[in-house]
């Protein structure tokens, strides 16, 4: 499992993130406190606090590379 910090501020960036991580067949679960959403679900990110950095824990080694250079316009450093 790989954990990165990303940031979704903004309705558009929500949607485009759900359409890229929907693209690959590993698991993705966003965690924010001790809330912890499945990552292609719309909905459940809009139940989030995205005022700030969320973690992306991302399960799964296969495509690794491929799944972090979708994600770069998101990832936070």
């Amino acid at each position: 499992m790989k954990t990165v910090k990303i940031s979704l501020n903004s309705i558009d960036k929500v949607k485009t993130f759900v359409n890229d991580v929907t693209k690959f067949d590993t698991d993705f679960d966003l965690v924010s406190g001790r809330y912890v959403i499945d990552a292609k679900s719309i909905m459940g990110i809009f139940s989030l606090d995205l005022s700030k950095p969320i973690d992306l824990n991302i399960h799964g080694e296969d495509n690794l590379e491929e799944i972090l250079t979708t994600l770069k316009p998101y990832i936070v450093d």
